[in-house]
């Protein structure tokens, strides 16, 4: 086996043929360690050469384990997978999709509203795309930050596979600046640390096997903006659907219409922030625009995906009588039965000065929502108040019965009412 340089994939003879990323600090190779199916770290096998490296590592696959990570002076480096050492390998750098080269070796990204133009040796706003002698690089292909099984409502989804669990990744990155982001720690954190791109490697097959071994229902691209990851997601979320797995994204919708018709080729359901109804409030929150979001949520909705829409209700910014009616009856323009989610915000990031939101502020705009003509709004972050349930919009009846993130009762019968058999508009199986 030839000697190892940091970051190098290299063979490493095993029962099942796999790969291994072996780091090097100079002195030998790090110590190796089994984690399990979702890269949990469990217990070290030890240090040593390229011998003993193989032979522990033999002898773990002879237990039936299948995931190994080398650890780096005790951080995560890569796990084992099925790859090629010349391409596809989890985290490489790779060019992007969805742009278009320029002179003097600058590149257009059309991947997000943005549309950054991008001088040779710079990255985009979103701080994971970079344009390396006229080849636009992502920096997060496969460059897994965090991975969780999480309840479908937490998305928040609430007509789409209700009780369900979906396998829920996301890396580094967004294109917003949001001032109230609650990942922030994440999404801004190669603005915050000098371009650094951190995460563990992934490839599309093994998040696919962990979310098939979980028993989730299908993978959310969520916690950050899934769009600055939009390759991963897409070859992940293609190989999903062979599967027979479900896609979701959590967005802000900021897309192009390339992006957006190409989420439409494998993704199932979007959740959607709608923060606003002003431009101003785009602008100055979110360093964003707001038009670019309107046109994705037509985009998304005339291509059949399963759209639900948040609105995080802040207090003194967005909460206005006059400004959530808006919202309403623009999603009632494309149709009443998109569940339109108002949630409660809280202080947090380089937000600090507005105060919780009142519970009475999200029964209200629920009212609004429902005159407005929209049959399905629901409250969030306020556990316990009723406006977490799902009624029949035609007779009322309790159809669906939650506390939070749990179902509590699930009456619907093949998607309809069981009292009046109206058609109740979601994804249910």
């Amino acid at each position: 086996m030839p000697a190892a340089n940091p970051r190098q994939w290299v063979p490493v003879p095993t029962l099942r043929d796999l790969w291994v990323m072996i780091s090097t600090s100079g002195e030998g190779i790090n110590e190796l360690f089994l984690a399990d199916r979702v890269g949990r770290r469990t217990r070290p096998l030890g240090s040593g050469g390229p011998a003993a490296m193989a032979e522990r590592t033999g002898e773990a696959l002879q237990r039936g384990q299948e995931r190994l990570l080398l650890i780096e002076k005790g951080e995560a480096a890569a796990p084992v997978g099925r790859l090629s050492p010349i391409s596809g390998a989890p985290g490489a750098t790779m060019e992007a999709r969805f742009y278009e080269k320029l002179e003097e070796n600058k590149v257009r990204c059309h991947l997000c509203a943005h549309e950054c133009k991008i001088e040779p040796g710079k990255r985009g706003l979103c701080h994971v795309r970079e344009n390396r002698d006229g080849v636009l690089s992502t920096l997060v292909y496969g460059r897994i930050i965090a991975a969780n099984l999480d309840p479908i409502e937490k998305k928040p989804l609430f007509h789409f596979l209700p009780g369900s669990l979906s396998y829920s990744i996301a890396t580094v990155g967004c294109n917003f600046m949001c001032l109230h982001c609650q990942n922030f720690d994440i999404s801004q954190y190669p603005r915050r640390h000098g371009g650094r791109i951190i995460g563990e490697a992934r490839t599309p097959q093994m998040i696919v096997d962990d979310a098939v071994l979980s028993g989730s229902a299908g993978i959310s691209y969520t916690y950050t903006e899934p769009t600055v990851f939009m390759e991963f997601a897409q070859d992940v979320g293609e190989l999903a659907r062979r599967r027979g797995l479900k896609n979701v994204f959590v967005s802000n919708g900021f897309m192009t219409a390339e992006s957006a018709g190409a989420c439409a080729g494998f993704l199932d359901a979007d959740n959607v922030d709608l923060k606003s109804f002003r431009d101003d409030f785009y602008r100055k929150v979110c360093k964003a625009r707001l038009t670019p979001v309107l046109e994705t949520i037509e985009r998304l909705h005339r291509a059949g995906v399963w759209l639900e829409v948040t609105t995080l209700v802040i207090p003194g910014l967005n909460d206005s009588p006059e400004e959530l009616g808006e919202i309403a009856r623009f999603l009632r323009s494309l149709s009443p039965g998109i569940p339109w989610h108002v949630s409660a915000f809280h202080p947090t990031h380089e937000m600090l000065d507005r105060p919780r939101t009142p519970a009475a502020t999200l029964l209200k705009a629920r009212e609004i929502g429902l005159a407005a003509g929209l049959r399905y709004v629901y409250t969030g972050n306020i556990p316990g108040q009723g406006g977490e349930n799902t009624v029949c919009y035609a007779c009322g009846a309790l159809l669906v019965e939650r506390l939070g993130y749990r179902i509590r009762g699930n009456f619907l019968q093949e998607g309809r009412c069981p009292q009046c058999q109206a058609p109740i508009d979601g994804v249910w199986q």
